[in-house]
């Protein structure tokens, strides 16, 4: 497991941090009273806030609002877009110490070193429950995600469990009220503030020695999982009469500030003063992982609805990341489409939509981390999976005789492992294995018996398929190509730190892919084009028409051999592109499903015919297609074709400029005479008498 940072920011202390439910919006509150909002996925700061010192935020789910919580004792509830505060909450006598809007019902939850957690309706901007109990500060207080209850953590060293339906059937009573009902309700208001029966203790969990500081529910599960500053993370099971203390996690050296469940993996997630993050298995309640910052203690933690993402705040400032790579391993033989899911080597048909599992890869590691690449051989009918568990694994398995027979067979049993950090097919029966700690290349058979050991020729961070007995080597600033049989450098192409290459159809071209750059060069590494983007490339397939199409974390996009590019399609969620066939791309999502996306491939097939001087197709797409817009008459223009410009625009003053530039006569005295401008008249005159188009100048100048 580790921990992949896609954005972090420096600043004063973070104190509280609030993902958007639905956009790519972070919220933080720092120590020095400020909310700074950010786009996390492009990394700049959208907003800062600055009416009261914050502890707690929260993004509502649907509505362009967050709520923040502060050491001035109030409550603030601002609209994101209007960038203003709507209004103020006022009734703790204390700091507020988190806020939390429900998922469901217009109410904000808030826990206060006053003791008590209230509960507001934000719409009418009252409050309608206090909830006492606890005698010390309230750390911590959150809704269910789906049940009516309450958890708080506090410093008097208890977690309590609230039930809160009697609130809830108050608040969204569906019949009207009776004369007496009404009468009742609104002389009981008072009485509810102290004892009410609307939300009441349900569970108190002791066990902890010291402060609690977090405690939060499972998404799906019966579970708590609380910490503090006895540094345990403990967790609990409830039932519907009782709940208890499982077990306890120990490892943190100082106080744990927050502890969480993953939201869609058997993990726990806490991070503390002792200036770590760390990962715990749910099942087992044992340590899986440590991450360390040296100088920044850690003070929040919170977790993507829906995403694989996760956000830290500390002393310096705060940090995105998330805990595995979500490209899934995959690799494409004509029709078929090999691919990790659910600890498993699926075969894809891509034609018919078919689906098998062929292989178990449950048992790669000791613990289970999603394989990072797969390679096929279709010579031999295996594949070789790598995993990072381990620190590098690969295993290398034939596939069943029958794709379709449902036969499926255990990579631990019937495969040959190995360590390595990458391995692939390099020939029919030779594979080649990355030692990246001590920077060699075995070369194996596939028996998986060493037959050579070659030295790295540079520093190696990956390897990938080089045409055969070749291997194309990443290093942190240029990409070699490297002859396995000679173990020579054939060739050198300066690139930044590629973390995927692609190649065409026919071997002829490759896509090598970084972080923000698309290096297209022949199977030389003679560089065609270079693309920059701004925001992450995750990956890319080439089609037929030799077009690279490439996925960003947003966008479908192309890139053509000359390094011109544009967007195809707009994405809701980022996918990984397998195959480019005609209209369809085909692409497997973040959850390793395979699906189909028709696109529009008019206007890189039109570019690609102007590059090509294939003049034919560019007549044919011109009238086959609405291929329309201002940018593909920039685009003519500026590449000089202006008379081809000619059959997109209507606009008269426009088709004037394009036809006197390139010197259509007819079709600029037409529009002349439509338009009647002396300036016009003049530059066609000019153009005319360039031309030796006496009529037509004599026309022009007198005018």
């Amino acid at each position: 497991m580790q921990m992949l940072t896609k954005f972090e920011s420096k600043s004063n202390r973070v104190k509280g941090i609030a993902f958007h439910p639905r956009l790519t919006l972070l919220a933080a509150s720092l120590h020095s009273g400020s909310i700074q909002l950010w786009n996390f996925q492009m990394g700049v700061l959208v907003d800062r806030f600055e009416e009261h010192d914050v502890r707690g935020i929260s993004f509502h789910s649907t509505q362009p609002l967050f709520c923040s919580g502060g050491d001035d004792y109030k409550i603030k509830v601002w609209n994101y877009k209007t960038r203003r505060c709507l209004f103020t909450l006022h009734g703790h006598l204390d700091y507020v110490r988190s806020v939390y809007f429900h998922h469901e019902h217009p109410w904000i939850l808030s826990a206060s070193d006053d003791q008590t957690i209230r509960i507001w309706n934000w719409q009418s901007r009252q409050c309608i429950a206090i909830l006492t109990g606890h005698n010390h500060y309230i750390m911590c207080a959150q809704f269910h995600p789906k049940e009516d209850y309450v958890v708080s953590a506090s410093m008097d060293q208890t977690v309590r469990v609230w039930d809160i339906s009697g609130l809830r059937k108050k608040n969204t009573t569906a019949q009207p009220l009776s004369f007496e009902e009404q009468i009742q309700r609104a002389n009981s208001g008072q009485a509810d503030l102290f004892g009410n029966t609307d939300a009441v203790v349900k569970y108190v969990l002791e066990g902890h020695d010291r402060g609690v500081n977090w405690a939060t529910f499972h998404p799906t599960m019966p579970l708590i999982v609380s910490c503090g500053d006895d540094r345990q993370i403990k967790l609990w099971r409830m039932s519907d009469t009782k709940a208890w203390e499982v077990d306890t996690c120990r490892g943190h050296f100082n106080n744990v500030s927050v502890a969480l469940f993953h939201p869609k993996h058997e993990l726990i997630i806490s991070d503390s003063e002792d200036k770590t993050i760390r990962v715990w298995d749910l099942s087992k309640r044992t340590a899986v992982q440590t991450f360390r910052r040296e100088n920044d203690r850690f003070w929040v933690l919170t977790a993507h609805p829906e995403l694989n993402l996760f956000a830290a705040g500390h002393d310096s400032g705060l940090i995105v990341f998330k805990l595995d790579r979500e490209r899934p391993a995959f690799s494409v033989h004509g029709n078929t489409l090999f691919y990790v899911r659910d600890k498993f080597v699926r075969a894809h048909d891509l034609t018919t939509g078919s689906d098998a599992s062929v292989i178990s890869v449950r048992r790669l590691g000791s613990q289970f981390v999603q394989p990072r690449t797969l390679s096929y051989n279709p010579a031999e009918r295996a594949v070789i999976v790598t995993s990072p568990a381990d620190n590098g694994l690969y295993e290398l398995v034939h596939l069943p005789k029958d794709v379709g027979s449902g036969e499926v067979r255990d990579s631990a049993s019937e495969g040959r492992r190995g360590t390595g950090s990458s391995a692939l097919f390099v020939a029919r029966n030779r594979l080649a294995v990355l030692d990246k700690t001590a920077q060699t290349i075995e070369i194996r058979d596939l028996e998986n018996s060493i037959t050579k050991t070659i030295k790295c020729p540079v520093q190696t961070n990956d390897i990938f398929f080089g045409g055969t007995a070749s291997l194309l080597l990443s290093c942190p600033a240029s990409v070699v190509l490297f002859d396995i049989q000679q173990q020579k450098i054939i060739a050198e192409l300066a690139t930044p730190l590629v973390k995927y290459a692609v190649w065409s159809n026919d071997n002829s071209m490759v896509a090598l892919l970084s972080k923000h750059t698309i290096m297209i060069a022949n199977k030389t590494l003679g560089q065609s084009a270079m693309v920059h983007e701004t925001i992450r490339i995750k990956s890319g397939a080439w089609d037929d028409s030799g077009i690279f199409i490439y996925s960003t974390l947003n966008h479908i996009k192309y890139a053509l051999p000359q390094g011109d590019n544009g967007i195809i399609k707009t994405l809701e969620q980022p996918v990984y592109l397998t195959r480019v066939k005609g209209k369809v791309v085909h692409c497997l999502d973040r959850n390793a499903k395979p699906r189909a996306i028709a696109i529009d491939p008019t206007e890189y097939r039109f570019k690609l015919a102007l590059m090509r001087k294939n003049y034919d197709e560019v007549l044919h797409i011109i009238r086959t297609s609405n291929l329309v817009g201002q940018s593909i008459i920039a685009y003519l223009q500026k590449k000089g074709f202006p008379e081809i410009a000619l059959h997109f625009v209507q606009d008269k003053t426009t088709r004037v400029d394009l036809a006197i530039e390139c010197g259509n006569l007819d079709v600029a005295l037409e529009m002349a005479k439509a338009l009647e401008r002396e300036e016009i008249w003049a530059r066609l005159g000019q153009q005319a008498l360039k031309q030796g188009h006496h009529k037509v100048c004599c026309r022009g100048l007198a005018s």
